[in-house]
């Protein structure tokens, strides 16, 4: 299995347009980082009377809270989540204003884990479909090795290839935002909010863990089009729907959930589990374990048909 998944790590190197890929994301952060630091620069919190504003900010989210109880538009969560913590930043003296330093650099650059999420596609989507394509696949099948371990082997190509590129974007955003932005002298902690508590994070943690979830909803898609490339041997049906999907199933699955609750049985509904420590969930009633078991059950289901229908399949056909 490891000289398999070496073999195809060398095929996915071999290519020039892996390094295509690779050297756009660095100019894009460097471009990126280049753009805050001359129309931004470091951003300071200069206001005296903070904790004052803050104040009074919870009283009218108090009074909004209050109108909206048991109406149509009740956001009690919310209020309460926000009051809670601008009670904390008052009681342990964390203005909400902070310098803007490598680790503000590396969250704003967390939003080209979807920009990343295209290149995996686009490997995961050739990875099995090339091999028909260029008639390759029956070389791989005459060896003294199944056809599960050869699609295994592609897979995790795929997911250590992706686990290369997200670690190479949070390092390189960490190199850059350093360079650019330098460290805070006292780095202050992410606040988080779970059940009425607050509590810190160190924001390194923090980061460590948003990217991880963030990458929950590329994961899925990626194994979306490797499942595409193995049933259908379609690269392009693969990259195209993947990629469609990315783009527009989460506003179309909140189109849904407006109006039908079993909107949460759908992919996009559970791929964004931030909603459960930041925000509200986007149907009342999920729950992050729920959410946890849709995604395993999609993610299963994607390998199931995926192993199910190259094994079964008639490569001389």
């Amino acid at each position: 299995m490891i000289n398999l998944i070496q073999n195809e790590l060398i095929k996915i190197f071999r290519r020039p347009g892996t390094y295509v890929m690779l050297g756009l994301m660095v100019v894009i952060i460097a471009i990126a980082g280049a753009t805050m630091k001359y129309n931004q620069g470091t951003f300071q919190n200069e206001d005296p009377n903070w904790k004052q504003d803050l104040q009074t900010e919870n009283e009218a989210l108090k009074q909004q809270m209050e109108q909206e109880a048991g109406g149509p538009n009740d956001s009690s969560q919310y209020y309460k989540e926000s009051i809670a913590l601008n009670e904390y930043r008052i009681k342990h003296n964390l203005p909400p204003l902070e310098d803007y330093t490598i680790w503000s650099f590396v969250n704003d650059i967390s939003q080209m884990i979807d920009f990343v999420g295209i290149f995996i596609i686009t490997i995961a989507a050739g990875i099995v479909a090339s091999e028909f394509n260029w008639g390759t696949v029956k070389l791989l099948l005459i060896r003294p090795i199944t056809r599960t371990k050869i699609l295994a082997s592609k897979y995790l190509t795929v997911f250590l290839f992706g686990l290369f590129t997200l670690t190479l974007l949070f390092l390189l955003s960490s190199a850059i935002g350093a360079v650019l932005f330098g460290f805070p002298e006292t780095a202050a902690p992410y606040l988080n909010y779970q059940d009425g508590t607050v509590t810190e994070q160190p924001i390194w943690l923090h980061l460590i863990i948003f990217y991880s979830l963030k990458s929950i909803n590329m994961v899925m898609l990626v194994t979306m089009a490797f499942m595409i490339s193995a049933v259908f041997r379609n690269s392009s049906l693969a990259i195209g729907l993947s990629i469609f999907l990315m783009f527009t199933g989460g506003q179309v699955t909140m189109l849904i959930a407006i109006k039908y609750e079993w909107a949460k049985y759908i992919l996009f509904a559970n791929t964004n589990l931030m909603q459960y420590f930041e925000g509200t969930p986007i149907i009342q009633g999920m729950t992050l374990s729920f959410s946890i078991i849709m995604l395993l059950i999609y993610f299963l289901l994607f390998l199931f048909l995926a192993f199910f229908v190259f094994n079964k399949r008639d490569i001389t056909a």
